[in-house]
């Protein structure tokens, strides 16, 4: 298939933008404290050597991608014991949270631009024997250079925005080029594969699946700092609030001063979904006349109000408490990840605003083991009568675990089946 016109304009764009484009890339890395010579890794630069053996490049965007998929290369290491696994992804934050949590045989790399010369770089190097996509990548050249080495290529966990969907369909010339470069395609749901074929996929190579975030595992908890956290409450009855936005935590706050009339001693964990956002929550905090400790400058969890404003601690917080509201779903943003709250054991309280992940709320819901909630009051209720009917939460925080344990089995499969359509496992 001769490349098209839309392709061949993207690669001389490229062209073009590459100086300015890894330029920003190092600034934006450099601000994160990135090492310099790891910005080399946007241009194709390894900083790595390339282990001996089979290589599997496995490539996601931001930090939800990435580590979505450990769990599955977790479980394909144990299938393939002499393969190595190389993860690429793009921001500062996946890669830290990514080095946290390496699974076997695996390394981390900052992804290549879309553009000849750092594709042509990194390809040489690193020789994927086979690469695993992951959601929405679709960078045109970097699926075509990879396809041109002859590595067997798979998309899993696939989800495409509604927009994304409208505009392949625009291109149907174009999107069959690139969606050509795919032995194997796994959407989250059925809905998506559906939308894949509209975008046109080959149907023969689409198969729905299930949401990898629902079998990666629990999230990472430092158990000295969990240790620390009981000493520091003593005893106290603890919710969280987490992955909350501008515009929600008024409410979360009113919910805590209404539980604060029947749990006097009662502790929230609020932690935001931007961290940058601390000073402006702490400044709700105050007004709304709750007293607030902050992560941040290192105060110990306490006060009326726990402002985990730091990256990277999520399963800390969720360690400390059965009861969790996610944010990000009192206004109409679509909600968060639900299974890192279930694979912790908690109950899942949420607001009703869940579009991103309506389909897993709905089977959380059908079991027992989430609940949505209205508004600021709604969830005031909710939380008192988890805290206060030790056989309610019991039952959800059992549901949850149950749902957790089901997806198990699907990881297998997933794996077993990437690598036969892989080419994996054959000398």
């Amino acid at each position: 298939m001769s490349a098209p016109f839309l392709y061949r304009a993207w690669v001389l764009a490229s062209r073009c933008l590459i100086p300015f484009a890894a330029s920003a890339e190092a600034r934006k890395l450099n601000a994160q404290d990135v090492p310099a010579a790891r910005a080399g890794e946007k241009r194709g630069i390894a900083t790595q050597p390339r282990p001996s053996g089979a290589l599997v490049w496995v490539h996601a965007a931001s930090v939800g991608e990435s580590l979505s998929v450990l769990a599955l290369i977790t479980r394909m290491g144990h299938m393939l014991p002499d393969a190595h696994f190389l993860i690429t992804s793009g921001t500062a934050t996946s890669a830290r949270l990514v080095d946290q949590r390496l699974p076997p045989r695996s390394l981390h790399q900052f992804a290549p631009l879309d553009a000849p010369g750092p594709l042509k770089r990194f390809l040489a190097h690193w020789q994927p024997d086979a690469a695993i996509f992951v959601e929405s990548e679709i960078w045109p050249q970097m699926l075509r250079r990879t396809h041109a080495t002859g590595a067997p290529m798979a998309l899993v966990n696939a989800r495409m925005s509604d927009k994304t969907v409208e505009f392949w369909e625009k291109w149907p010339r174009t999107a069959r080029y690139l969606f050509d470069v795919f032995t194997l395609i796994v959407t989250q749901n059925d809905a998506m594969a559906r939308n894949m074929i509209r975008m046109h996929a080959p149907a023969d190579r689409v198969s729905p699946g299930v949401n990898l975030k629902s079998m990666a595992g629990p999230l990472p908890v430092d158990a000295q700092a969990l240790a620390a956290a009981h000493t520091a409450l003593g005893g106290r009855a603890v919710w969280v609030a987490s992955s909350t936005h501008e515009g929600e935590e008024r409410s979360v706050l009113d919910a805590h001063k209404k539980l604060l009339r029947e749990i006097p001693d009662l502790c929230l964990i609020l932690a935001p979904r931007h961290p940058e956002r601390g000073d402006a929550v702490e400044a709700l905090v105050q007004d709304a006349g709750l007293t607030v400790q902050r992560r941040s400058r290192g105060d110990a969890p306490g006060g009326q109000v726990y402002l985990a404003d730091t990256l990277g601690e999520l399963g800390l917080w969720y360690s400390l408490s059965d009861v969790v509201f996610l944010g990000g779903s009192l206004l109409p943003i679509g909600g968060h990840n639900p299974f890192e709250v279930a694979q912790s054991g908690a109950a899942v309280l949420s607001g009703n605003h869940v579009a991103a992940f309506a389909e897993t709320y709905a089977q959380l819901e059908a079991e027992g083991a989430a609940r949505i909630v209205a508004d600021g009051d709604d969830l005031a209720a909710r939380v008192a009568a988890l805290l206060t009917k030790p056989d309610e939460l019991a039952t959800m925080t059992a549901a949850a675990a149950r749902f957790i344990a089901a997806q198990d089995d699907q990881l297998d499969a997933i794996a077993s089946r990437l690598i036969t359509t892989l080419k994996l496992d054959t000398p």
